[in-house]
C-alpha cells in the first residue's frame, strides 16, 4: 500500500514538473501608450476624427518578440462611455495569414469607460520583427479612445466593416493610432522585457513613417535573438512633471512600465519638453522648472521602478537649439532653457541617481556648436534626430547595462 502510494506520488510529481516545464507564458511584444484626445484649441491638430460610426480602422505594427500565438489588447483609456467593438482581425503584412479574433468566444465585445478588454488567443505564430495588421470594426457611434498621436504609421479609416478585406483599400488615411494598445504574444520563455519611456524622440518624431526606425525599434533588433521585448512607451509631448500631450511619466509609469510582463529595465529620455514648452506656444503661461524640480521627479521615478525589481538607465536630453525655428511652434529654446538643460545632464551623468546612464547628449551634439544637434543626425526641424540619429542612439546603449544588477543577459 505504501508502495503504491509513493509510485503514485513520484508520478503525480513527475506530471507536475513536466506540466511546469511546458507552461507557456504571455508577454508583451508591442505596445502604444493611450494618451487623451485634446481640445480643438491646442496648439497641434488631432489628426483623426473625434466620433467615429460604423467604420474599420486597419493599423500596422512591428513586433519585437515573436510567439506562438497571439492576443490582442483593445483600450477604451479616457472614454467617457463604454465602446462597442464589433469585429477584429489580425494578419501578416503582405500574407494572407490573417484570422478573426474573438472576445470570450464572441466576434464582438464592449470595453468600459477606462478599461481594456484582452481578445481570446489567437492561432496565428509570427517571429520577432513581423508586420502585422490588424482591423478593428466601430459598429455604432464612438468616441475616439485609446487614442496615441503621431504613431509614425498610416493608419486606415474605412467605411463599413471592412475586417480581414484584402480587397479593401481605399480610406482616410491618417497619421494616428486608437483603440489598440498592445500585442501580447505566447512562448515557453518567461518574459523578459526593457521599456523606453520617453516623449516624442522615443515615439520616433522625425523618423520615416512606416519604416521602424525610432530608436525603440533598433534596440529590439539588437535585442530580438535574445528573447528580449522591446517596447515603446514614448508619448510625443509627454513630460516627467507636468501633464502634456497626455498623463506625466510620473503618473503613467505603473501603467506603461512597471505592470508590463518581466519589464527589468527602462531607459528614461524625458525632460525636454518640461524645459521646452514653459513660455512657449505649448505653455505659454507656465514658469520654467528649476534643475532640483526636475531631479526631483527623475529620484521619486527611480525609487518606484527599484521597488519593482526594474533598473532605470538615464539618458541625457539632445541639444534642441533652433528647435522647431521658423515654424508656428518655435520657442522651444533660449538661453535660459539652455542653461537648464545642460545642468539637468550633468545631474544625470554625475549624481548616481540611475543604475545607468546612456549620453545621447554628447553623442548627438554637434563638436562645433555643442548646443546644437549634428547636421547628419538631425530630422531638419532641430529638436528630433532622424534615421540616422536614432540607430546611433540604439547602437549606444551598452545591452549589458540593463540586465548586470540581477542576471545576466538572457
Amino acid at each position: 500500500m505504501h508502495t503504491h502510494l509513493t509510485r503514485w506520488a513520484i508520478a503525480a510529481l513527475l506530471a507536475g514538473a513536466a506540466s511546469v516545464s511546458a507552461a507557456q507564458h504571455w508577454a508583451a511584444t508591442w505596445t502604444a501608450p493611450p494618451q487623451p484626445a485634446w481640445a480643438d484649441d491646442f496648439v497641434l491638430p488631432l489628426g483623426m476624427p473625434r466620433h467615429l460610426d460604423n467604420v474599420t480602422l486597419r493599423q500596422a505594427l512591428r513586433t519585437s518578440i515573436g510567439g506562438d500565438r497571439l492576443r490582442l489588447v483593445v483600450s477604451n483609456a479616457y472614454g467617457e462611455a463604454p465602446l462597442r467593438i464589433g469585429a477584429a482581425h489580425v494578419g501578416l503584412d503582405g500574407s494572407d495569414a490573417g484570422m478573426p479574433v474573438t472576445f470570450e468566444g464572441s466576434k464582438d465585445v464592449v470595453v468600459a469607460a477606462g478599461a481594456t478588454a484582452v481578445s481570446d488567443p489567437v492561432a496565428l505564430r509570427t517571429a520577432a520583427g513581423a508586420r502585422l495588421v490588424v482591423d478593428v470594426y466601430l459598429p455604432t457611434p464612438s468616441r475616439l479612445a485609446g487614442f496615441h498621436w503621431d504613431a509614425r504609421e498610416q493608419a486606415l479609416l474605412q467605411r463599413g466593416d471592412t475586417t480581414g478585406r484584402k480587397d479593401a483599400t481605399a480610406g482616410e488615411k491618417l497619421p494616428t493610432r486608437a483603440f489598440l494598445s498592445a500585442v501580447l504574444v505566447e512562448s515557453a520563455r518567461r518574459p523578459v522585457a526593457v521599456v523606453a519611456l520617453g516623449d516624442s524622440i522615443t515615439d520616433g518624431n522625425g523618423s520615416t513613417p512606416g519604416a521602424d526606425r525610432r530608436w525603440p525599434d533598433h534596440l529590439a533588433r539588437r535585442l530580438a535573438a535574445r528573447g528580449v521585448a522591446v517596447l515603446n512607451a514614448g508619448i510625443s509631448g509627454n513630460r516627467l512633471l507636468r501633464a502634456g500631450m497626455g498623463e506625466s511619466a510620473l503618473a503613467r509609469l505603473d501603467r506603461d512600465v512597471l505592470q508590463q510582463p518581466g519589464v527589468r529595465a527602462v531607459i528614461v529620455l524625458l525632460g525636454t519638453n518640461d524645459i521646452g514648452w514653459p513660455g512657449g506656444p505649448f505653455a505659454p503661461h507656465e514658469a520654467l522648472p528649476s534643475t532640483a524640480d526636475i531631479a526631483a521627479g527623475f529620484r521619486q521615478l527611480v525609487q518606484q521602478a527599484r521597488l519593482r525589481g526594474v533598473r532605470v538607465i538615464g539618458a541625457t536630453l539632445p541639444p534642441f537649439e533652433d528647435a522647431l525655428q521658423g515654424t508656428p511652434l518655435e520657442g522651444h529654446h533660449s538661453p535660459r532653457k539652455e542653461a537648464i538643460r545642460q545642468a539637468v545632464n550633468e545631474w544625470i551623468r554625475h549624481a548616481g541617481a540611475f543604475d545607468a546612464v546612456v549620453d545621447f547628449d554628447r553623442l548627438l551634439r554637434d563638436p562645433a556648436r555643442p548646443s546644437r544637434m549634428r547636421p547628419d543626425f538631425d530630422s531638419g526641424d532641430h529638436l528630433h534626430p532622424g534615421d540616422a540619429g536614432y540607430r546611433a542612439m540604439a547602437d549606444a546603449i551598452d545591452l549589458q547595462t540593463l540586465f548586470e544588477s540581477s542576471r545576466s543577459i538572457p
